[in-house]
Formats: structure tokens, C-alpha cells, sequence
């Protein structure tokens, strides 16, 4: 077999293989006597089906797959030899030439092939990224402590029904009367909604529910109706106020206090807006540090100045899925595409050069670190140990959840290695001003 290549660019090539007979009858042989020891045909012991019969029922898909063969080994030991790190895989050059399958032809390919741009980058001191250390506002902490006592308080009755308050009412029409419904008045549109504002236990009012409901999951569920009976519903019904429930903040108090942070740990309010500060600080932190690792990956990206192979790779996503994004789609999602992809060269480089590991307990740390905020956002602050690490685990072993958490410590890791090796430029900011960085 011969390989010859024809360089196109820094990183793109031609790969042309030239397959004859000798390459290929070996292989071809092989299957064809796999073939015959494994068929049964009538008429035939196993085994003992003429070769003649086998060559003519099977000769020519066995023809192609052997040379197929010589095509895959061709190209890996191409690959191999010249130390390529290829993006993807070759692909067939479009309008190459043209073979008939006849045993003992000559056969010839052309591959466009392309690889990866090599990571150079030299860092130091010099590389400054900024670091925002955010303050913590008066207002923020008033915002947070509303919104926790808010988080922690309880439906009540109500007499006049506010915008984020519920009521309960009759709907009422010839035929038919649905008694007992829950309207949750941020849910009814922007334009209808003061009507209902103001409510109180009593009152009637006349409410087209097309209008007033736009949509038509809720208002099905809401009038107790299939989705499709909606069609042919007159909307028009009269509403009856039966109840108004609205929200309660709960009471700055020791109960609340256990609720929100379990018992006995704060028993002030003091302690209460203590406990604020702390949370807003380590949120800012949080976000300080996440918005840290965005610059900083911005910043590597930018540094490196990577050149891809657009054309190829464009083609290449196309082909390996099968079509099922089209030019137009992969163009849209180009701009995002390419600088993750950019992203995960420049990452690949580190964990080498700065001998980055990811281990077994660096997963289950990242994991048990979801399933805390997962429990966190149904008021959940306290959940055991061994219960957030048994969640963990199940996310663990979800193929996809794995893979994101994988990438998401790869990520963490790679990025703590390269801070140590820059500068944080640090900058004090207010929160509106952090928040218009975003």
C-alpha cells in the first residue's frame, strides 16, 4: 500500500492511499473461509459449502470490507507515525475518485485530514487577571433576610387579595360550575390582572378565561378539563371569590430561627443577621470565584491565539452526527462552539504541564457539592452526610451527569493551577456594579 500526503496548510492535509491486490487478497481470504465454516445452507454440511458458492453469495461485500480494512489501518499508521493529534477523523475528500469493486482491482482514497494547532503558551507574574472582592451592601443583606423570612412563611387567610396572593373561587356557567379553584393571581395575564387585585371573600366577576389564562395547561388543569375540550368551551364565566390566602412572612423568632438553620444554632436576631453577612459573603465568593475562572479562560483563550481548521471541523460535526444539525444550525452555534472547543486544547495543555489529576474523591466532592445545593433550594440546609454522599453516588452514575461533573472538576483543577501561576489583580466592586459585568 502506498500513502502519500499533500500539505494544505499548517493544518490541513491530503491523505492518498493506493491499495492493490496484494494488499487486500490475504484479508479477503480470511473472511471468506470465516464465512464458509460458520454458513448453512440447505443441502450442504456446515462447514463444507463449496468456496465457489461462498465467493459468489459473498465475495463482494467481503471484497469491500477488506479493503476497508487496508483503508483503517492505512490511516492510523499514518497517523501514528507522523505523531498527528487529528481533529476527529479523516473523511473522504468530496468528488474523489471513483473505484469498481472488481477482485483484483487497484483501489484509490483521498482523506482530507486535519489536526489540532499545538498550545504554546508561556505564563508568569506578568499575566494579570482581575479578581472582583464584592461588598457587602446594606441593602443586600435587608433583601436576603426578607427573602429567607419570606422562603419560611406560611398561606393565611387574606381580605383583600394582593398581586402575589391566591384566591380561591367558584367558576360558574350555563351547565356547568367548577367549585373550589386556586387562581394564583401572577398568573393571570399582565392586562386582566387589576381586576383581581383587591378582591374580596364575595365577589363576583364576569372573566373571559381565554383571556384572563393564557395558558392552556393551567387553565385546563385550573377548570378541570382536558387540554382539548378547551376549543370548544365558551370562556366567558362568572367568578365567585370564596377565600383569600396570601402570604405570611415568617416572624423573627426562635422557631424560625431552627427552621432556617437548625436548632439552637442562632438564637438572636442578632446571630440572625450575623448569619446574613456570613451567607452573602460566601455567596459573593462564590460568584467572585466563578467569575474569576470565566476571565481567566477568556484570558487563556485570547493568549494563545489559536488558528483551527474551520472548514474541516464545520464538516466533520456535520458528517459524525449524521445530519442531524444542518450547515445553518452548526453556523449559528459556531461562535460558542469554538471557543469551548478552543478551551478544551488550552485545558489539555495544563493538566499536562501542570500534572493535574482528577481523583475518585474529587468527584464525589463536586457531586455531594450539587446534591447540597439541590437540597438547598427546597430549604434543605442541613441534610446528613450520608445522605447527600448516597445522592451523590446516584449522580455519579448517570453517564451524562458523570460527564459534566468530570469536566466541571477538570475545569476547577486546571484553573487552580494556572492561579497559582499568575496574578489576581484584585478590585473592589458593588454588587450592581458585578452585576453589570455578567
Amino acid at each position: 500500500m502506498k500513502v502519500n500526503e499533500k500539505k494544505i496548510d499548517a493544518l490541513n492535509r491530503e491523505v492518498s492511499l493506493q491499495i492493490v491486490a496484494e494488499d487486500y487478497a490475504q484479508k479477503k481470504k480470511t473472511r471468506l473461509a470465516e464465512y464458509r465454516r460458520k454458513a448453512e445452507i440447505k443441502g450442504f454440511r456446515k462447514g463444507m459449502v463449496p468456496a465457489s458458492l461462498i465467493e459468489k453469495m459473498y465475495g463482494q461485500a467481503v471484497l469491500v470490507d477488506a479493503v476497508q480494512d487496508c483503508i483503517s489501518e492505512g490511516l492510523s499508521e499514518y497517523i501514528n507515525n507522523n505523531s498527528l493529534k487529528v481533529v476527529g477523523e479523516p473523511l473522504p475528500v468530496e468528488d474523489g475518485p471513483k473505484n469498481e469493486w472488481v477482485d483484483g482491482n487497484e483501489f484509490n482514497f483521498v482523506f482530507d485530514l486535519a489536526t489540532n494547532p499545538e498550545v504554546a503558551l508561556e505564563l508568569g507574574k506578568d499575566d494579570e487577571v482581575p479578581y472582583y472582592t464584592i461588598k457587602a451592601e446594606a441593602k443586600a443583606k435587608a433583601e436576603m433576610k426578607a427573602n429567607m423570612l419570606k422562603q419560611y412563611g406560611t398561606l393565611e387567610e387574606g381580605v383583600e387579595a394582593k398581586a402575589e396572593d391566591f384566591i380561591i373561587v367558584d367558576f360558574e356557567q350555563e351547565g356547568m360550575k367548577v367549585e373550589g379553584a386556586y387562581v394564583a393571581l401572577r398568573n393571570v395575564a399582565e392586562d386582566i390582572r387589576p381586576a383581581f387585585v383587591g378582591v374580596k371573600v364575595g365577589d363576583v366577576l364576569n372573566v373571559n378565561v381565554n383571556e384572563a389564562f393564557l395558558n392552556e395547561a393551567d387553565r385546563a388543569a385550573m377548570l378541570k378539563l382536558k387540554k382539548e375540550d378547551l376549543a370548544t368551551l365558551n370562556p366567558e364565566f362568572t367568578v365567585t371569590v370564596k377565600n383569600v390566602k396570601t402570604f405570611v412572612d415568617a416572624p423573627v423568632c426562635q422557631e424560625t430561627f431552627d427552621k432556617i438553620f437548625g436548632e439552637g444554632v442562632v438564637k438572636s436576631e442578632d446571630e440572625f443577621d450575623a448569619q446574613i453577612e456570613e451567607r452573602l459573603k460566601a455567596e459573593y465568593a462564590r460568584e467572585a470565584d466563578y467569575r474569576f475562572q470565566k476571565d481567566l479562560k477568556d484570558y487563556l483563550v485570547a493568549k494563545a491565539g489559536l488558528e483551527i481548521p474551520e472548514k474541516f471541523l464545520k464538516r466533520w460535526i456535520f458528517v459524525a452526527n449524521d445530519g442531524k444539525f444542518t450547515m445553518e444550525e452548526i453556523e449559528k452555534e459556531w461562535p460558542m462552539f469554538v471557543e469551548d472547543y478552543k478551551w478544551q486544547l488550552i485545558r489539555d495543555w495544563a493538566m499536562e504541564k501542570y500534572s493535574v489529576k482528577v481523583e475518585e474523591a474529587d468527584l464525589m466532592a463536586s457531586a455531594k457539592g450539587y446534591a447540597a445545593y439541590q437540597f438547598a433550594m427546597y430549604g434543605m440546609n442541613n441534610v446528613p452526610d450520608e445522605q447527600l454522599e448516597s445522592f451523590a453516588k446516584s449522580i455519579l452514575s448517570q453517564e451524562k451527569e458523570s460527564r459534566r461533573i468530570v469536566e466541571q472538576v477538570e475545569n476547577e483543577k486546571t484553573l487552580a493551577a494556572v492561579r497559582e501561576v499568575v496574578s489576581m489583580k484584585k478590585k473592589s466592586i458593588t454588587v450592581a456594579k458585578f452585576r453589570e459585568l455578567a
